[in-house]
């Protein structure tokens, strides 16, 4: 009995340090979301007046043409997948590679149909476990990830498009809700659709463009696009610090659950072992006194 109760008492001990372990991990992600958070928001402005200048040169400009605007017959297509490098993030990573697993077993009958430029260790392990090409790989982002960490694959992905080495791009990521909703999506980034220029009160400015605004509209495309990759890694780096903060808070209590129940085992061995060591010592006097 005594050695049962020395066993319980150290799983006690090892799961109180777990709790402590999975406590900080949860405030440590709390206080890296709300930066996360901030980040994509003080990133917003940028993409939002990117958005205007295209959409004012495109609805001031008849006839004008790009490859990023032209919708094509569709041989081949390419998805940019958003993952996470570390785990403890609940089904962060695998809701997204569900998503996209299924999204090309729906949509393609090859390999050869579709090529995968590929955000983070775990969505990279996750495809060359399965044997499947990809055409790109960025991994060892921080929590924190500037356009610089990313710049490189964008910039390969979107230029891939214009020179119609595939026909669409996709991106791929889990969409932030909130610390406990993140939602996996599939957006169709490439070809862009023009954007529509929203009715402004008040006086509106009137742009001249040099050399031509089909020459700035040649530079601010591309830019606009790897913009947008930005902004949802943004997302998806939000999504995956909320999910490991509800990951951790579910550890935390679990935890707390397992430690009760093991101390109610813990007690009732205790008072069992008490009641056996009384029962012991009134058998023995009895039989002394008979």
């Amino acid at each position: 009995m005594a050695k049962g109760m020395r066993e319980i008492k150290r799983q006690i001990k090892s799961v109180q340090s777990t709790k402590q372990i999975t406590k900080a991990m949860e405030m440590v992600a709390a206080a890296k979301l709300r930066k996360a958070q901030e980040k994509a928001e003080a990133a917003r402005p940028y993409s939002e007046k990117l958005k205007e200048v295209v959409a004012s040169i495109a609805s001031s400009t008849q006839g004008i043409q790009h490859p990023m605007l032209e919708s094509r017959p569709v041989k081949k297509t390419a998805y940019l997948i958003i993952t996470s490098d570390r785990g403890l993030a609940g089904g962060y990573n695998a809701n997204v590679l569900r998503q996209v697993n299924q999204t090309l077993k729906e949509r393609h009958n090859s390999q050869d149909d579709y090529e995968l430029f590929v955000i983070g260790r775990k969505g990279r392990d996750y495809f060359r476990r399965r044997e499947m090409a990809m055409a790109s790989t960025t991994t060892d982002l921080s929590d924190s990830p500037s356009f610089a960490d990313i710049k490189s694959i964008a910039h390969e992905a979107v230029h891939g498009f214009e020179l119609a080495e595939f026909d669409e791009l996709y991106i791929c990521y889990n969409r932030f809700v909130n610390a406990l909703t993140q939602i996996p999506t599939v957006e169709k980034l490439l070809p862009m659709e023009t954007p529509e220029v929203t009715a402004a009160e008040g006086p509106t400015a009137s742009y001249e463009y040099e050399p031509s605004a089909e020459a700035v509209l040649e530079v601010l495309l591309p830019r606009y696009a790897e913009t947008l990759i930005y902004g949802a890694l943004l997302n998806g780096k939000a999504s995956e610090l909320g999910a490991k903060m509800t990951a951790m808070g579910n550890a935390t209590k679990n935890a707390s659950k397992m430690i009760n129940e093991l101390s109610l085992t813990y007690n009732r061995a205790r008072q069992a072992a008490i009641t056996q060591e009384i029962t012991e010592i009134v058998a023995g006097a009895n039989a002394a006194q008979g």
